[in-house]
C-alpha cells in the first residue's frame, strides 16, 4: 500500500494560515502597521481603495529592508523579532510569529518597495498568491511601502464573505483607533478613496484620545496613575455621568499592545458600582506596563488575548486605583438626607385622619387622552378635595371595572408565558388591591396580598407609549417632517462611516440627511410626530446604539425611535397625578404583554414582601 501522508506545498499551508491571521482588510492593516511600529517608524500613512478590497497601501519611514530580507520576509516563520524559544518571554515587539506577511501574500497581490537608510538603492518585489514574480532594484525613499491589491482574489468564498464597503471601512476605523491610541508618538494618516479621514500628529496620550474620539471627551476624562512593583497603569477613565448604554469607549493596552481582558474589565466595573445605572458602561483608556516575562501573548494568532501571571493581585490593584481616582476627583456622591417633600409625622392623639393628598395638575397636560375611556373620551379630572376620607372602598369603587379588564389581560399573558424566563416577576392577578397613592411625584403605591406594590410612573408611561408608537411604525405609514432651519451634525470619521451605512434605513424611517463635506451632515427632516426632540442628539444616540450585529438595522432604528419618543413624551418625574390618572396608567400598563420592564430592561413594577416590611417593625 502506498503512503498517503504528504507534505503540503507552502502555498497551500500559507492559505490555511491566512484563515486565522487575515480575516478581513482590517486584519491586513493591523499586521502591516504593527510591523511599521516594530521598524521604528515615526510616520505611518494608510491609503485605501474600496474599503481595502481593491487596495491597501501602508507607507512608513522605518528602518527598511535589504534585498535579501525583503524576499525572506514573505516566507513562513521568518522573523527578525525572535531567535529562540526563550525570546517569547522577553518580547518587546508587536509581531514575532513570522506568519503575517506570508498569509497576506497567499491571498492577494503584493508589491513591496523598501530601502534601508545606509543603501543607495532599494528593492521592488512583486508577489502574486505566494509566487514571487519579480524582484529588481528601485529608487525609493527610506522605509517600506506595501501595496496589497485585490484581497482574497484567489479565494472566492472568502471574498464573498466580506461585508459591504461601509461595514468593512467601519472595522478598519476601529482597528485604526486601537493602533493610533497606543502609539501616540507616531504620526498617522488614513486616506480612503482620496478622502483624508484622519491626520494625527504626535502628542500625548490624552491629545490622541481627543483627536480620535472628539474634543468633547477631553472634559469627561479623569487621570489614573498606578505605580507598583508588579504593574504600572496609566491612562484615563470616564466620569460616571458620561457612562453609555452601548458602544462605550473601552480600551486596554499592555506593553503597547491592545488586549481584551474581561477579568480586568470587571475590576474597573466594580469601582463604578452604585455610581452608574445598571446596564451602562463607563469609558476608559488604560495602559498597563508589566515585565514581558509576566505575560503570555502567544495564545491566539491575533495576539489580543493575553494571559497574566499575577491576574488576581493586578485585579485588586486596578480596582483600588480606579476607586481612588473616582474619590479623589469627588465623583463618589456624598450621602444626601433628602427632606424635601418628606411627610410630617404627627403626634398620636387617639385617632387617625387620612387626608387626600393635595394635587396640582397642569390643566393643559393630559397624557391619557383617548385612553381606556368609553367612546375615546379624555380622563375626567376631579377637583382636589381636602376633606377627611372615611371610606376607602367608596373612593376607589369606580376603578374596579377598568382594573379588572387590565388584570384579566395580564393574567392571560402570565399564563401564556409560564415557560419564559424565571426572573420575570409578573404580579399575580389576585394580588392587587384597589388603593393607589403617589410617593414624591415618582412612584405609585398599592397594597397587595404579598406586600406593597411599587410602580415607577415615568417608566410605566414609557412602556405604554413605546408599545403604542412602535405599533404605528409597523403599519408602514411613515412620513417626514421638514425642519425649517436644518440642524448641522458634526461627527468623527468613525461616526460618519457608521452613518453612511445606516443612511438607507434612516431615510425609510423618515430622516433626510445630506452630507456637507468632510464629516459634517445636515439634518433636513425627521420622522413626523417627534417634534420637540433634539434631532442632533437623537441621531447621535442612534449611532451609539446601533452596531453591525443582531437584529436588522431598520428594526433597531425603529425601536430606538420609539424609545426616544416615549421618553420625551412620558410623564416626567415629579408630576403629581390625580387618583383617576393613576388608575388609567396602571390599567394600561397591566394590559401590556410585558409590563414589568421598560424596553431597555429597567424595572417598572416591584413588590416589597410583607416579611420584609414586618422586619422593619
Amino acid at each position: 500500500m502506498s503512503d498517503v501522508i504528504k507534505l503540503l506545498p507552502d502555498s497551500v499551508a500559507n492559505q490555511i494560515a491566512a484563515g486565522e491571521v487575515i480575516q478581513r482588510p482590517a486584519s491586513v492593516i493591523k499586521e502591516l502597521v504593527e510591523n511599521a511600529i516594530d521598524a521604528q517608524a515615526t510616520h505611518v500613512q494608510i491609503i485605501l481603495k474600496d474599503a481595502g478590497r481593491t487596495l491597501i497601501q501602508i507607507i512608513d519611514d522605518g528602518v527598511g529592508m535589504s534585498e535579501t530580507d525583503a524576499r525572506l520576509a514573505f516566507e513562513r516563520h521568518s522573523t527578525s523579532k525572535i531567535r529562540c524559544a526563550d525570546d517569547l518571554f522577553t518580547l518587546h515587539t508587536m509581531g514575532f510569529r513570522g506568519e503575517a506577511l506570508a498569509s497576506i501574500a497567499a491571498i492577494s497581490q503584493v508589491e513591496l518597495r523598501t530601502r534601508r537608510h545606509d543603501a543607495q538603492l532599494g528593492t521592488r518585489l512583486v508577489i502574486n498568491a505566494s509566487q514571487c514574480e519579480s524582484q529588481e532594484p528601485d529608487m525609493c525613499p527610506v522605509g517600506s511601502n506595501f501595496m496589497v491589491k485585490n484581497i482574497f482574489f484567489n479565494v472566492p468564498a472568502r471574498r464573498k464573505f466580506l461585508k459591504s464597503n461601509q461595514v468593512e471601512l467601519s472595522n478598519i476605523v476601529k482597528e485604526f483607533e486601537k493602533l493610533a491610541l497606543v502609539n501616540h508618538e507616531v504620526e498617522f494618516t488614513l486616506i480612503h478613496n482620496d478622502n483624508v479621514m484622519y491626520k494625527l500628529m504626535q502628542g500625548t496620550f490624552r491629545q490622541r484620545i481627543a483627536a480620535l474620539m472628539g474634543n468633547n471627551i477631553d472634559q469627561q476624562l479623569l487621570p489614573v496613575t498606578i505605580d507598583t512593583s508588579m504593574v504600572k497603569v496609566q491612562g484615563y477613565i470616564g466620569k460616571p455621568e458620561n457612562a453609555r448604554k452601548r458602544n462605550a469607549l473601552q480600551f486596554m493596552f499592555v506593553n503597547g499592545r491592545y488586549m481584551r481582558h474581561p477579568y480586568f474589565h470587571k475590576a474597573v466595573m466594580s469601582a463604578y458600582e452604585q455610581l452608574i445605572p445598571e446596564g451602562e458602561q463607563p469609558n476608559y483608556f488604560l495602559r498597563f506596563t508589566v515585565e514581558p516575562e509576566a505575560i503570555d501573548v502567544n495564545i491566539h494568532p491575533t495576539k489580543t488575548e493575553i494571559k497574566f501571571e499575577d491576574e488576581m493581585p493586578i485585579w485588586q490593584i486596578l480596582a483600588a486605583g480606579v476607586k481612588e481616582t473616582l474619590g479623589r476627583f469627588s465623583e463618589v456622591p456624598a450621602i444626601d438626607f433628602d427632606t424635601k417633600d418628606a411627610p410630617a409625622i404627627p403626634a398620636y392623639s387617639g385617632h387617625v385622619e387620612v387626608h387626600h393628598p393635595e394635587i396640582a395638575v397642569d390643566p393643559s397636560y393630559n397624557p391619557f387622552k383617548s385612553q381606556n375611556k368609553p367612546g375615546g373620551g379624555a380622563a375626567h379630572h376631579h377637583v382636589p378635595d381636602n376633606r377627611p376620607m372615611s371610606n376607602w372602598d367608596d373612593l376607589f369603587a369606580n376603578f374596579e371595572r377598568k382594573k379588572r379588564e387590565g388584570l384579566e389581560q395580564q393574567g392571560a399573558n402570565s399564563m401564556a408565558e409560564d415557560t419564559s424566563d424565571a426572573q420575570q416577576t409578573v404580579l399575580p392577578v389576585d394580588d392587587v388591591q384597589s388603593v393607589y397613592l403617589q410617593l414624591k411625584g415618582r412612584y405609585i403605591l398599592s397594597p397587595a396580598k404579598s406586600g406593597l406594590m411599587v410602580i415607577d410612573q415615568h417608566r410605566a408611561h414609557v412602556r405604554i407609549l413605546f408599545d403604542r408608537y412602535i405599533g404605528q411604525l409597523h403599519t408602514g405609514n411613515l412620513s417626514s417632517q421638514a425642519i425649517l432651519f436644518p440642524e448641522v451634525l458634526h461627527l468623527s470619521a468613525a461616526q460618519s462611516v457608521a452613518l453612511q451605512e445606516l443612511l438607507p434605513e434612516m431615510e425609510q424611517m423618515g430622516f433626510q440627511l445630506d452630507s456637507m463635506g468632510g464629516n459634517d451632515w445636515a439634518i433636513n427632516a425627521i420622522p413626523a410626530g417627534i417634534e420637540g426632540v433634539d434631532p442632533v442628539a437623537m441621531v447621535q444616540q442612534i449611532l451609539e446604539s446601533v452596531d453591525n450585529g443582531g437584529m436588522p438595522v431598520k428594526r433597531r432604528i425603529m425601536e430606538h425611535l420609539s424609545l426616544t419618543v416615549a421618553r420625551s413624551a412620558a410623564i416626567p418625574v415629579g408630576r403629581t397625578l390625580q387618583q383617576e390618572e393613576m388608575e388609567v396608567l396602571v390599567a394600561d400598563l397591566l394590559r401590556l404583554p410585558e409590563p414589568n420592564y421598560t424596553p431597555d430592561g429597567k424595572t417598572i413594577i416591584t413588590v416589597i414582601p410583607m416579611e420584609q416590611i414586618t422586619k422593619l417593625f
